[in-house]
């Protein structure tokens, strides 16, 4: 019986070309899905202009996509299914600034080592210029066969991990198949709105997408594959600055989902998953949504090239930013101001435009929270009321309002001003209204407030207001709660950070890289309150930390700065720790339950409401106002049926 040595059994070889990609496939390949993913980047970098997939079984059986794009030259076939072999880079400094979506060049050759693989190709208008190329045996030798084909690629995979059973038993059924494909495919006709697109399974069509020639054609392309209420609740942004361009649509804290499935980040026309990304969004949302709750986005950010490393992943799904702080800080601060801006406002003609735009998309049941129209305050907004000098027959209002905000909040009667600029008149008790006289202010000609004027309070705990539209309902509570916290925060940020050395400084061990990081930003801790020193080669020493923060666990909390710092270039522990008592104070400094209010002190809190950044969420994320209009409320009671 023979027996063969140790050495020989670890002797060095060079693989079979066919187990190599089989390797490769394993990092590109995960399922059909995958295979999609990578097949319509190659058609997107060809120029196509029409996308078309063809699934059967979710794609185990058969994945066919079709293109319009330039096709690849019959010299250059033979190659198409090499491995590493690709036009899009030639040098290192192509490889810097990548701008194409695949650049490897290894997922035809991982893909057809894996499965039964076609492609068709033409580079001229004339069906009978085209070519057929496979790979063949062991060695997966390209042979290449004239046939028919208009310009552009097709690529037809069959039998998805037929020679490798033991990947193919972990394909789940037929409906979790299909299910990932259409996340890939939703990711992707959300990457190109100039694209069109379509997507059959089984014979059926499953999604068809026109290119979108202008902003209305994409909304209505977002609205098909998110659905209309995506829609109607998010902010459209803009924004540029210091060389990078942030835009797309961030969701109201309101509009949320149990789980992180409607989260579209995409750097240069490339969908990632970030967690630099994620940590400045977290950031932006922290104290607007309700716990177990998450945002929905689609957001694009557009970048050099040259800053930003796109080849960290097999898959491309995660890139690496030359300077993260400055994207993480700008990302935070883009959309931490879109939400902070977002005001009550009248359904004017932008909500008649956002109804037409999505008229044709299947929707969810009208009625909703904050149906009402939401948008930023822009400088120079009309202020409500209208002041007294302007329009003397509304004078009621302005005393009317000003009446109330003096009585929630005496402590700044001395420097307000009333909407005109001039100084509050003297309160006219004969011009206040109270809850005895529950009848709304007479009609002047003038606008109503966004959300409008109070008629009663609904047991002790919601105020009901009358809009144009129709009616407001307001949790008094959450909404004052709110307001003060607001007002609280903008006090605590105008005056100096109070800091409270300690008696005995606290002693923490830690690593080389942390006492670097504590080096490097020590002057961002001090900002924040917080003054470390070095207590030896593996302690540091905190000698002072925020005077509301006197009761934390300090060890713990600048620990977690250290780690956020290294992490992401920016840390805001010590802001949520202050914002998490300021909060509990807000909350215990508001008006609470069966507090009975007047028609005045109702109107002031409207007011205030209208003008306090995030006032459509409490400091615990809970909704405070919600709207019925008069077309939801006639359908209730079948009014004109």
């Amino acid at each position: 019986m023979s027996t063969v040595s140790v050495d020989q059994q670890r002797r060095i070889q060079v693989l079979p070309p066919r187990l190599a990609n089989q390797i490769a496939a394993g990092e590109v390949v995960e399922r059909p899905s995958s295979v999609i993913k990578e097949l319509v980047e190659n058609a997107i970098d060809a120029g196509a202009r029409r996308i078309d997939i063809e699934l059967e079984a979710g794609g185990a059986r058969l994945i066919r996509v079709r293109d319009n794009g330039r096709g690849i030259g019959h010299d250059d076939l033979p190659l198409a299914l090499s491995r590493h072999a690709t036009s899009k880079i030639e040098s290192l400094s192509d490889l810097e600034g990548v701008q194409s979506l695949g650049f490897r060049g290894e997922a035809l050759a991982a893909i057809s080592s894996v499965s039964r693989l076609e492609l068709f190709s033409n580079t001229y208008d004339d069906t009978s210029q085209a070519w057929r190329v496979t790979a063949e045996g062991r060695d997966m030798q390209s042979s290449v066969t004239p046939a028919p084909h208009p310009r552009g690629t097709s690529v037809t995979v069959r039998d998805l991990f037929f020679n490798t059973p033991a990947r193919r038993k972990f394909l789940r059924t037929e409906k979790t198949e299909l299910n990932h494909v259409e996340e890939v495919f939703r990711r992707l006709a959300l990457s190109r709105f100039d694209i069109g697109w379509s997507l059959r399974h089984n014979q059926k069509p499953v999604h068809q997408l026109g290119p979108c020639d202008s902003e209305l054609a994409g909304e209505q392309r977002i609205a098909t594959l998110l659905g209309r209420e995506f829609l109607k609740n998010a902010l459209h942004i803009d924004i540029e600055a210091t060389g990078l361009r942030l835009s797309g649509w961030v969701g109201l804290p309101t509009h949320t989902r149990a789980q992180a499935d409607q989260q579209y980040f995409f750097v240069n026309g490339r969908v990632i998953r970030d967690r630099l990304v994620a940590h400045a969004v977290r950031q932006a949302y922290r104290d607007v949504l309700f716990h177990g709750r998450h945002p929905v986005f689609v957001l694009y950010l557009e970048l050099d090239p040259a800053v930003v490393d796109v080849n960290v992943h097999p898959t491309k799904h995660e890139v690496r930013f030359r300077d993260g702080r400055l994207v993480h800080d700008f990302l935070f601060s883009s959309l931490h101001k879109a939400l902070a801006d977002v005001r009550p406002a009248e359904r004017d003609s932008q909500d008649q435009e956002a109804d037409a735009r999505t008229s044709d998309v299947d929707t969810a049941p009208d009625w909703q929270q904050q149906a009402m129209s939401l948008r930023p305050e822009q400088s120079g907004s009309r202020d409500w009321p209208a002041s007294a000098s302007s329009q003397p027959a509304g004078e009621h209002r302005v005393r009317e309002f000003m009446a109330g905000y003096r009585a929630l909040h005496p402590e700044h009667e001395a420097s307000l001003l009333t909407p005109g600029g001039g100084v509050p008149a003297p309160e006219d008790s004969s011009s206040s209204r109270t809850a005895s006289s529950p009848s709304m202010p007479e009609d002047t000609g003038t606008e109503t407030p966004p959300l409008g004027y109070a008629v009663a309070q609904l047991h002790g705990v919601y105020i009901l207001s009358q809009t144009e539209r129709g009616m407001v309902v307001v949790d008094m509570h959450a909404a004052h709660e709110r307001i003060t916290y607001e007002r609280m925060k903008q006090q605590w940020l105008s005056g100096q950070l109070q800091a409270q050395p300690l008696l005995v400084p606290v002693s923490m061990a830690a690593a080389a890289p942390q006492l670097e990081v504590a080096e490097q930003e020590a002057e961002a801790f001090e900002r924040l309150g917080v003054v470390l020193e070095p207590g030896g080669p593996e302690t540091l020493l905190v000698r002072q930390v925020p005077a509301l923060l006197g009761k934390a666990d300090v060890e713990s909390l600048v620990r977690d700065m250290l780690v956020e710092l290294e992490r992401f270039g920016r840390s805001d522990r010590i802001e949520a720790h202050l914002n998490e008592i300021l909060s509990t104070m807000a909350c215990h400094g508001s008006i609470r339950a069966n507090r009975r209010l007047t028609l005045p002190e109702m109107n002031a809190l409207l007011r205030d409401m209208e003008h306090t950044e995030r006032s459509g969420q409490c400091n615990h994320g809970r909704p405070t106002w919600t709207e019925l209009s008069m077309t939801q409320l006639d359908k209730l009671f079948l009014r004109g049926q």
